[in-house]
């Protein structure tokens, strides 16, 4: 059994294609950008088995495409490893494609199991040096390359996905050293900037809790377009 926020059955923006996207509950770090802290207490999820789960995925599975298939997202997937290796392993055996949305913070037994099960991976590279990611996620940004480095090596496609959030993290200065430390891998085929949003706020108010980026402005999509450009050049 797993623990289990939310289902999506048609996304269009959680990797390739259609997607049927499995939101997991539970997550261990607290980044001040995080649209989803009512998935952070694993408790507050719903039970489901993996054949339930897939079951589910099959009765969208013409609108996949060659492209499509199922990602899992969270809250932190990589926290039930072996349950979302047991989701795969059913989805590859009827012929789905399978897509990890994660952190990257957490590579252990479990999850290199996983991984083995993964064709693709949506990697969150929140930002560029250690003292932000202390002050801003809770993890590390060696974690996040560590398991960057197992993908290279496993050769499993990468999308790096990086929120920008003015006055955080919206340089060129950033996006140069974002540059560079993609340089070293030849499996990341894509990266995505995402506009930072607030819309999480009313979550926030309803649990009682601070959104600690509140504060800060909305990003807009010709923000992210121009540092996009950065990376090409």
């Amino acid at each position: 059994m797993g623990r289990i926020h939310s289902f999506q059955s048609l996304g269009t923006v959680d990797g390739p294609g259609i997607r049927f996207v499995v939101f997991f509950q539970g997550c261990h770090l607290r980044c001040k950008c995080c649209h989803n802290p009512d998935t952070w207490a694993y408790a507050d999820g719903t039970e489901y088995t993996a054949g339930e789960i897939v079951q589910r995925v099959l009765r969208y599975r013409e609108y996949f495409g060659k492209e499509g298939g199922i990602t899992l997202s969270g809250g932190e997937p990589l926290l039930q490893a072996d349950f979302a290796r047991e989701i795969f392993a059913l989805c590859h055996q009827s012929g789905i494609n399978t897509c990890l949305d994660t952190s990257g913070s957490i590579l252990n037994d479990s999850v290199k199991a996983l991984l083995g099960e993964t064709d693709r991976v949506l990697l969150d590279i929140k930002y560029t040096n250690e003292e932000q990611y202390r002050e801003n996620v809770g993890c590390t940004l060696k974690s996040a390359l560590d398991f960057l480095d197992y993908l290279k090596e496993r050769k499993i496609p990468v999308t790096v996905r990086q929120v920008i959030i003015p006055t955080v993290n919206d340089s060129r200065e950033n996006m140069l050293a974002l540059k560079a430390i993609l340089a070293d891998y030849p499996n990341v085929d894509k990266v995505e900037l995402l506009p930072f949003r607030k819309i999480c706020q009313t979550k926030y108010d309803n649990m009682k809790l601070e959104f600690p980026f509140g504060h800060l402005p909305a990003a807009t999509k010709a923000q992210t377009d121009e540092l996009h450009k950065i990376l090409e050049e």
